[in-house]
């Protein structure tokens, strides 16, 4: 009996039709549909897209007229070359079969690509104009490239013609240190590889065992836009956005772009050429040093002979080194001369200043009676008043030799006299001694009285 054929019986008034449970039921709609479509490629317009943490991969592929819900399994995915986007044409490679949990139909997608090139430019474009939204294209994000790098990382197939083109090209001008990290440069693990390489080179520390490089080179010969898809990715555009280190683009030829050109700091049109950018030419740069040498020199000695010449003419400027010490030759004359007189002069001084200064004999013992009566009105032991009697005593004896050291004493030993009137009063001038109605001659061992005609 046919599962689906529903003619009623002539004798069954519910016309002899089986029942079926749910389950039978969906089981044989999945027969069917698997059995009859059991390989199909369908062409339509990727809708909905999502990802759950599973890593299976759920979308629509609808037309004007109907979606079809389709799903790519974990593995399959992981394998693909271009995982489909929302609005991509695409067409895709599977089988149908039903999900009885939701009573729905669904394909299950083992291949998938875009529908042609146009539909590969038009995702291309799609994704370039939403990081470009980002800002991840903005000139200002842009690096300088190091005028002389001191190492090199360059992220490309180690087997190439690319990274033999790039050390040949860096041996002619500037041999440098160059880091290579292998990667595939196209299929399914190239995008992972290069933004891998990228951050690796980032991640490595300054002056370290592998040094951290001071410029990136990425780069990859020429291909087909299938071939190049891989730095079309969105991983390898934000690694090549994220990198702290200049990074110099160089994939495909002069008129194939991708979306690492955009993000680079720089980009060259062929690996040779991103070779030329990274280093200058060491002969043209020993050449520039030489002749930078020579032009400092130039100036050097032409600055000299100038400072020289301005020297010489502020020189004949002045005045001549006679003439400005005529004045003080002068000076120095005069009061060479005066000199002589002004010493007399301030020896006169400091003379008749110390003899004010000079004790007297009552001064002394006026002095000592002071002391004697102080220390009469403090009470003392025998031992300190001997002390301090003591003291005194030698400080008496020591005023006593001063002031006949300093006093006139001393100067009469010499045979000079000195002059006292009747009064006692000093005569110093032959008016003073006439006028005096007696003198008084002092000499050193002893005085004498003078009758006056």
């Amino acid at each position: 009996m046919d599962l689906f054929d529903d003619t009623p019986q002539a004798d069954d008034p519910e016309g002899n039709m089986p029942e079926f449970t749910v389950g039978e039921l969906s089981g044989a709609v999945k027969k069917a549909i698997e059995g009859g479509f059991g390989h199909v490629r369908v062409r339509g317009e990727v809708g909905r897209v999502s990802r759950p943490a599973s890593g299976h991969l759920y979308l629509d592929l609808k037309d004007d007229r109907a979606v079809l819900a389709s799903i790519i399994w974990k593995g399959q995915a992981a394998k693909l070359a271009h995982l489909p986007e929302e609005g991509m044409e695409v067409i895709a490679t599977g089988r149908l079969t039903t999900f009885p949990g939701q009573s729905r139909y669904q394909m299950v997608i083992e291949d998938i690509r875009p529908a042609g090139a146009g539909a590969l430019m038009a995702m291309l474009e799609k994704r370039r104009a939403a990081l470009a939204e980002e800002g991840l294209f903005a000139a200002e994000r842009k690096q300088a490239i190091p005028y002389l790098p001191g190492i090199i990382g360059v992220v490309t197939s180690p087997s190439g013609a690319v990274i033999r083109d790039i050390l040949h090209r860096l041996r002619d001008r500037f041999p440098s240190k160059v880091l290579v990290w292998p990667v595939a440069v196209q299929g399914q693990k190239s995008a992972a590889e290069v933004s891998a390489a990228i951050a690796g080179f980032n991640a490595l520390t300054p002056g370290g065992a592998l040094p951290r490089p001071d410029l990136i080179i990425v780069a990859r010969g020429g291909g087909s836009l299938e071939d190049l898809w891989g730095f079309n990715e969105e991983v390898v555009v934000r690694a090549a956005a994220a990198s702290a280190i200049p990074l110099i683009s160089a994939v495909g030829h002069e008129t194939d772009t991708t979306l690492i050109d955009y993000v680079s700091d720089i980009r060259a049109p062929t690996p040779t050429a991103a070779a030329e950018m990274a280093v200058p030419v060491r002969l043209e740069l020993l050449g520039a040093v030489d002749q930078a040498g020579g032009r400092l020199r130039r100036a050097l000695s032409e600055g000299v002979t100038r400072r020289g010449q301005r020297v010489r003419d502020l020189g004949r400027a002045l005045p001549k080194a006679e003439r400005l010490l005529e004045g003080p030759r002068q000076r120095l004359d005069a009061l060479a001369a005066r000199l002589p007189n002004a010493l007399r002069a301030a020896t006169s001084v400091k003379k008749e200043r110390l003899a004010k200064q000079v004790l007297s004999p009552a001064l002394i013992r006026r002095t000592v009676a002071e002391e004697r009566r102080r220390l009469a009105a403090v009470r003392l032991t025998p031992d300190v008043m001997q002390t301090r009697f003591a003291t005194l005593s030698d400080r008496v004896a020591g005023l006593d030799r001063l002031r006949e050291t300093l006093g006139y004493a001393a100067t009469l030993q010499r045979g000079y006299a000195v002059v006292r009137g009747g009064d006692g009063a000093v005569v110093t001038d032959v008016a003073g001694a006439k006028a005096a109605k007696s003198l008084e001659v002092q000499f050193a061992d002893g005085r004498m009285n003078v009758t006056k005609a």
